[in-house]
C-alpha cells in the first residue's frame, strides 16, 4: 500500500490551483452574460405591442394584392364606428388609388408596406430606402399625408430594416396577434384566433383579401367590445416621445428601458 504524506506546500498548491479555477470560471460566466446583454443591447426589435394601462388595442389590414373587399370592410368599420389601419403596398396604391383615398376619408390610418413587398432582409439598404421612400410618396399624392408607420412584408426584418425604417422617421410595426384570416379558417375560428390571445395594448393583423374576413369582422369587433377594450388605430395607441422595446417587442417608455 502507498502512502502520501501531504505537506504544507501540497496543500498550498491545491489551494492556489482551486482559487486559479474558481477565478477563470466566474471570469468566463461574466464574459458570457455580458455578451448575452450586449447582443441583446444591439438587437433592433420592431413594435409588436404597446404598454399601456389603457383598455385598448388597434387593428390592422395589411393590403397587398386584390381590392374586392375593401370597400364592404370600410362599411362594417362604419358601421361600428371603429378606426383602423392599412398598411399599403406601393403598388397596390397604384393600382387601387380610389381604395387609397377612401380608406383615408374614412379616418384611418395609411401605413406604409413596402413598394412591392419584396424579402427586405436581402436588400441593400438603399434598396430599403427606395422601397420606403416610394411608398411613401405614392401615398402621399393621394392623401396629403406621408405615413409615419411601416409594416415590413411577411413580418420580415433585421436590425437594418428597422434601423432603416428608424430613419426615415417612421415607426415599425408588427403585431403581437395574428387572426390568420389568410389561411382562411372559419369566421368563428378567426374570431378565436384574435380575442383568446388579447390584452392592454395589443395589435392585430388582419387582411384586406382573405376570403372569409368580411364575414368575420363584425364578429371579432363586437368580441373585442364584449372583452371591454376599445379599438383604435396603431398611431393613436403609440407612446408618445422616446421609446424603447423589450425583448418580446413591447413599445415601452425609454426611461423603463433596463440596462
Amino acid at each position: 500500500m502507498r502512502l502520501y504524506i501531504i505537506t504544507k506546500r501540497t496543500l498550498f498548491s491545491i489551494g492556489f490551483c482551486l482559487l486559479i479555477g474558481v477565478i477563470a470560471g466566474g471570469i468566463a460566466l461574466t464574459s458570457t452574460v455580458q455578451a448575452i446583454q450586449t447582443a441583446s443591447a444591439q438587437r433592433e426589435i420592431p413594435i409588436y405591442c404597446v404598454d399601456t394601462d389603457k383598455k385598448q388595442v388597434a387593428l390592422s389590414f395589411d393590403a397587398a394584392w386584390g381590392n374586392e373587399q375593401t370597400e364592404h370592410l370600410l362599411d362594417i368599420l362604419d358601421k361600428y364606428n371603429v378606426k383602423t389601419t392599412f398598411f399599403l403596398v406601393g403598388d397596390w396604391v397604384e393600382k387601387y388609388p380610389e381604395s387609397v383615398k377612401e380608406i383615408s376619408k374614412r379616418g384611418h390610418d395609411v401605413g406604409n408596406h413596402s413598394n412591392t413587398h419584396p424579402h427586405m432582409t436581402q436588400m441593400s439598404v438603399d434598396d430599403m430606402n427606395t422601397q420606403i421612400q416610394t411608398c411613401n410618396e405614392k401615398i402621399k399624392t393621394l392623401t396629403g399625408k406621408c405615413p409615419t408607420l411601416f409594416r415590413a412584408p411577411y413580418g420580415d426584418y433585421n436590425n437594418d430594416v428597422v434601423k432603416t425604417v428608424k430613419a426615415n422617421n417612421m415607426y415599425c410595426v408588427q403585431w403581437d396577434v395574428d387572426s390568420l384570416d389568410w389561411k382562411d379558417p372559419t369566421p368563428n375560428q378567426i374570431t378565436l384566433n384574435i380575442t383568446n390571445k388579447l390584452k392592454d395594448g395589443s395589435i392585430i393583423l388582419m387582411h384586406n383579401g382573405a376570403t372569409n374576413t368580411p364575414e368575420a369582422l363584425p364578429m371579432v369587433i363586437e368580441a373585442i367590445k364584449a372583452q371591454g377594450y376599445e379599438i383604435v388605430p396603431i398611431s393613436q395607441i403609440l407612446l408618445k416621445g422616446n421609446y424603447t422595446t423589450d425583448v418580446q417587442g413591447k413599445m415601452l417608455p425609454a426611461q423603463n428601458a433596463t440596462s
